[in-house]
């Protein structure tokens, strides 16, 4: 395959004449040579699932970094992760946020690769991708790539510990793009709250500062140092080999994956550190119980309970905490999130423990509130105290400890591995933190019940050990949290309120799957099952997943579902009353490893099964059952719409880039219609609404279903044809309108979203000129060459803003680009002419490249569409997907991969005027008033049409 040539910098190739010369001698030299001079100090393998073919090796190297290296000859893309046990708990008082400054310094250039988007664009050039994160007590980095261009990944990649460059001349810009990042954020609920939270920990602990910085504290500090300075000095007295932990996920073997590691991480400098420890407590006894209130900026209201409790992390063999976190977090009936909603007080609960520093946590219940919730907050914390002192009654019994072993035992045993993106940065979090034996096995491990740690860590929910914490948009005070701007207030203890009936403890789980064998045979892609004018059945066999899970797509789909805003929230408060009108019977199954949810879209509804084979029959004539027979009771149905009133009401201040591709959906797909219009409509919907619904859509329906996963094609028939039976179908594929894509108007356009964001923000979204697989296959390999020059210029030389993005945007079949950045401190007009000017300089790019330079954008292209499946959801959703499409194709994603590799340099130049015709501007300043964008959808052709 071709890929850009990949000169070895003098430093690094003088490294490696050293090492290879040391290895070369090693052959001839005597048995002891090798310990003397051998950089490896200790060698082990970990504890994997049965199931688990993959081979694992960690290395201990003499300067102390740890590595862990999975040989996956199946992978088709190569990940590596390293994690360094030092975060934003590290800043000194006087630069917050400097650990988060030092991560994005360190990706701008090194010794070997000067030039600032060099990483970056060897990355992207090879089909992969980059990112890192800086938490409280971590600094993380990671990537995947094409696995043929992993040496020279590891190459740029290791030199950020060994030679970085800290670019005097990014310095201010990058600084600004930590300032955009913090505005990007600031609205962030969890942000917010944990603003407050950090007002109300005990100062004295690291972890409370403010760990993204701003321009203000990261100016350059008083005193003789600058900032770069500052920045040289955290880095070297902090970044040291014995902090590290890196994990690499790649086809290569072990050994030549020990290779390319030793060679170029040895020489990591060994400056005798470990990482930092936190003794300060995380909440000051004295000050406890605190009552606080908070104001929100959606229309939420939640209740949560802190406790403080030691840090259970280094207990993960027995985890005492989680028993008590699975009886308070329940939703089974009895449970007191069942007791809190039938009271009308809650719609979700969860529980657990967080925050975690190494000496201290907080052991957290939230509670999603309903308005009467709101006006009972003493009545449910009495609640909650009674579902406590219920467990400390009853006592936390054997039993209920080994149905958790059993269940955690089953998991680990048939484990899907994520991404090897995904998994090298699990497993460089779980190497620092847990014996390299278990750094597979930590997350799952239960080795017995420790009675007397678990009742400590239950006799800390106490009200006296208490932080409570309330959040809601009504609240009000002249209080102001310093970094996210938070209103908020501590109220004096309140009465004690009155626990409501009706709490008990779960009983033995019925689901748990007994049959976990796993059947032979593989499919290739999923194939017709069962095809009648009224329902169609497509099924795959699948054992590569070594796990004897099933999953299950069944589309019920109606001629009226999105006909009108109201028939359109009909079919979403149906989904969502099934949804909860099963929580309580099948939150069983869902611990055990069966899941269901039902979810709406343009067509119907779509329900949805995930689990083991065994026990997945019952569960389905459950669910069909329910949505045909049960009652849909008052309470239900205003709970429903409740949720659904407030996630369209919250929509003005949800993610702007969010915002921005709901606008471009709403004027380029129809039927659409804006969160305005389905809010309006569901104030007219009462519950009789939604039963003469039902009646209609249960009457009218066409179906397709899909079976992918571990059963053969007679038992995936038996459940289809229970489906179809216990269904009955009445109309067919044609009966039903589709989703169709509009075509761009020839006269450029700008459209603005509903929002109440403080940002700006322009997505430009370019379209193709029609859905051959050619077309796709041309405008992918487009915005592939687009995607780095793009961000190189707009972010990091302009400091436009943190969000800036290029790439492949299709709207169903019909191909796109989309382009987008959104600032803090930039209008959007003049974001729209930097735009301008980047796409004239790239034209003018375009009309000198040649095929040489094309090549690896080619492949890239190429290598990220034929990339495998990682989990079996994944793979049944992507072939779920496709049936959605006029044409069900199950290869289509391939056939554009093949394509993508004769794409020629004349065909994107002929391309470029099409996509420059057809443009749509979805912009944003505070303060513009939304467009109408209906009036914009309706006046458009379908794509098909052109």
């Amino acid at each position: 395959m071709l890929r850009p040539t990949d000169v070895t910098p003098p430093r690094l190739a003088a490294r490696r004449a050293i090492l290879g010369l040391t290895l070369s001698l090693l052959w001839v030299s005597a048995p002891g040579a090798w310990a003397e001079e051998n950089p490896v100090a200790d060698v082990i393998t970990p504890k994997v699932s049965p199931f688990d073919d993959r081979d694992y090796r960690v290395l201990t190297l003499e300067n102390g970094l740890q590595a862990l290296l999975v040989s996956d000859p199946d992978a088709d893309k190569a990940a590596a992760s390293m994690n360094v046990r030092v975060g934003s708990a590290q800043d000194p008082d006087d630069l917050q946020g400097l650990a988060h400054f030092l991560e994005h310094m360190l990706f701008l250039g090194t010794e070997p690769y000067p030039q600032s988007d060099a990483y970056q664009r060897y990355i992207s050039d090879n089909a992969g991708s980059h990112n890192a994160f800086t938490a409280q007590q971590d600094t993380n980095y990671f990537f995947d790539i094409e696995p043929s261009a992993l040496p020279g990944a590891l190459d740029r990649f290791s030199e950020f510990f060994l030679s970085p460059l800290f670019n005097a001349d990014h310095l201010e810009s990058e600084r600004n793009i930590v300032h955009s990042e913090y505005m990007a954020r600031i609205r962030d609920e969890s942000r917010r709250e944990n603003d407050v939270l950090n007002q109300l920990l005990n100062p004295d602990n690291p972890t409370t500062g403010f760990a993204v910085g701003s321009r203000d504290t990261l100016a350059d500090p008083d005193g003789e140092a600058t900032l770069r300075e500052r920045v040289i000095d955290f880095y070297q007295r902090h970044y040291d080999a014995n902090v590290m932990n890196l994990a690499v996920v790649a086809p290569q073997p072990l050994d030549e994956l020990e290779a390319l590691v030793v060679e170029r991480f040895a020489d990591i400098p060994d400056h005798d550190l470990s990482a930092p420890t936190i003794d300060e407590p995380l909440v000051d006894p004295d000050t406890l119980p605190r009552y606080i209130e908070r104001q929100s900026l959606q229309d939420r209201r939640q209740l949560r309970f802190y406790f403080p409790i030691p840090d259970p992390t280094d207990e993960y063999r027995t985890k005492p905490t989680q028993l008590i976190a699975h009886l308070l977090g329940d939703e089974g009936d009895g449970s007191l999130l069942s007791v809190l909603r039938k009271a009308g007080l809650a719609d979700a609960l969860s529980a657990g423990v967080g925050r975690g520093d190494g000496n201290q946590a907080l052991f957290t219940i939230s509670i999603s509130l309903t308005p009467a919730g709101a006006e009972r907050l003493e009545d449910i914390e009495a609640t909650l105290f009674a579902a406590i002192e219920q467990i400390r009654e009853e006592s936390l019994a054997e039993w209920r400890y080994e149905e958790q072993q059993s269940l955690n035992e089953q998991a680990f045993r048939f484990q899907q591995h994520g991404a090897p993106q995904q998994e090298a940065t699990r497993l460089a979090m779980s190497l620092s933190r847990y014996p390299v034996e278990d750094v597979q096995y930590a997350a799952y491990r239960m080795d017995g019940m420790d009675s007397e740690r678990q009742q400590r860590y239950l006799d800390a929910l106490t009200p006296d050990n208490m932080l409570r914490f309330y959040s809601a948009p009504d609240v009000e005070s002249e209080t102001v949290s310093p970094w996210f701007n938070t209103q908020w207030k501590e109220q004096p203890p309140t009465e004690t309120g009155q626990m409501l009936s009706g709490l008990a403890l779960p009983e033995p789980n019925p689901f748990i799957a007994n049959d976990l064998t796993l059947q032979a045979g593989q499919d290739e892609q999923p194939s017709t099952l069962i095809e009648t004018p009224t329902f169609t059945a497509w099924h795959m066999q699948d054992s590569r997943f070594n796990t004897p899970s099933v999953e299950w797509r069944v589309s019920l789909q109606h001629p009226s579902a999105s006909h009108s805003a109201e028939e359109a929230v009909l079919t979403r408060l149906l989904a969502g009353w099934l949804n909860d009108s099963l929580n309580e019977s099948l939150y069983p199954a869902w611990i055990a490893g069966q899941s269901f949810s039902a979810y709406a879209h343009a067509r119907g509804i779509t329900l949805s099964f995930s689990g083991w084979r065994d026990g997945q029959t019952p569960l389905i004539e459950q669910v069909i059952d329910q949505l045909q027979q049960a009652n849909i009771s008052s309470d239900a149905f205003e709970r429903v719409r409740y949720q659904l009133q407030r996630e369209w009401r919250n929509a003005p201040q949800s993610s702007l880039t969010g915002q921005a591709s709901r606008a471009l959906g709403e004027a380029l797909l129809s039927p659409q219609w804006s969160t305005e219009e389905l809010l309006k409509a569901s104030q007219r919907l009462e519950k009789h609404h939604l039963e003469n619904f039902r009646r209609r859509f249960l009457n009218g329906l066409y179906i397709d279903a899909m079976a992918v996963g571990n059963l053969n094609a007679e038992q995936a028939r038996e459940q289809a044809s229970l489906v179809r039976g216990a269904l009955t179908p009445r109309l067919t594929r044609d009966d039903i309108p589709p989703l169709q894509p509009l075509v761009v108007s020839e006269e450029p356009a700008v459209l603005h979203p509903h929002s109440t964001r403080e940002e700006s923000l322009v997505l430009r979204y370019l379209q193709g000129r029609d859905t051959s697989i050619e077309e796709q296959a041309r405008v992918s390999v487009l915005a592939q060459w687009l995607d780095t020059p793009f961000y190189q210029q707009l972010r990091t030389e302009e400091q436009l803003g943190y969000i800036v993005n290029a790439g492949y945007s299709p709207l169903l079949e019909a191909p796109g680009i989309g382009l987008i950045v959104q600032s803090p401190d930039t209008n959007s007009d003049t974001i729209a002419e930097r735009i301008d000017a980047f796409m004239e300089a790239a034209e003018a790019r375009l009309q000198t490249l040649s095929d040489e330079e094309l090549a690896a954008h080619r492949q890239a292209v190429h290598d990220r569409l034929r990339q495998r499946h990682t989990s079996l959801q994944s793979m049944a959703n992507r072939y779920w997907q496709a049936t959605a499409l006029d044409e069900v194709r199950f290869d289509r994603r391939e056939q554009i991969a093949e394509r993508a590799l004769d794409v020629s340099v004349e065909e994107l130049q002929a391309l470029w005027p099409a996509l420059l015709s057809h443009r749509l501007d979805i912009r944003f300043n505070p303060g513009d008033s939304p467009s109408d964008i209906a009036a914009y959808r309706e006046a458009r052709t379908p794509f098909d049409a052109r």
